[in-house]
């Protein structure tokens, strides 16, 4: 395992084959990710970035002003060039579109869930997130999630039973959350 610490960045954890819980803002909180077409175009940025760095994307929630990604690293090492990848991509349509003079984003954090428990916990914060933030009430209405296939892949009763057995994510407050 190897460890960065930046000056004016979150400390960033560097693993091989692990599961990766990361957290990406717009600078200012601004809901410069508002628009499905920007939405549908940092998700296509993200799933490139991730076949490209050969890591694996789980699951996936893309608000107005932040996203939330799964998955698992292959090199842990390529976190930041994979992150750079899908910010640079992202960033450069988001400001053809936006007419933004501003950067597009503000920071990354990330965290490897240390167990199955604490993975689960990450991955119902990530699905819930269109709910706790009143994007809606029901997650079959949130288009920009992977809530859908994760719902198709395990069903409504395994779904809704990991909700009830790990509902520690509704006092889960992430650092990221102050961006």
């Amino acid at each position: 395992m190897l460890k960065k610490d930046y000056k004016h960045n979150p400390p960033h954890i560097f693993m091989d084959d692990t599961p990766y819980f990361i957290t990406a803002a717009t600078y200012q909180k601004r809901p410069l990710l508002q628009s499905p077409a920007i939405k549908e175009d940092l998700l296509l940025c993200i799933k490139n970035a991730f076949a490209k760095f050969q890591w694996s994307l789980h699951h996936w929630v893309i608000l107005d002003n932040h996203y939330h990604l799964l998955g698992q690293s292959r090199v842990g090492q390529d976190l930041p060039l994979l992150i750079q990848q899908i910010h640079s991509v992202s960033g450069y349509h988001i400001n053809q579109i936006a007419q933004t003079p501003e950067r597009v984003w503000w920071n990354y954090w990330d965290y490897c869930p240390r167990d199955e428990n604490d993975y689960l916990l990450r991955l119902n914060y990530l699905l819930m997130n269109p709910v706790k933030h009143g994007y809606t009430q029901n997650l079959n209405h949130y288009a920009y999630s992977s809530f859908h296939q994760c719902l198709l892949k395990i069903g409504r009763e395994s779904l809704r039973q990991q909700f009830k057995e790990h509902k520690e994510y509704n006092d889960l407050h992430l650092a990221e959350d102050d961006f």
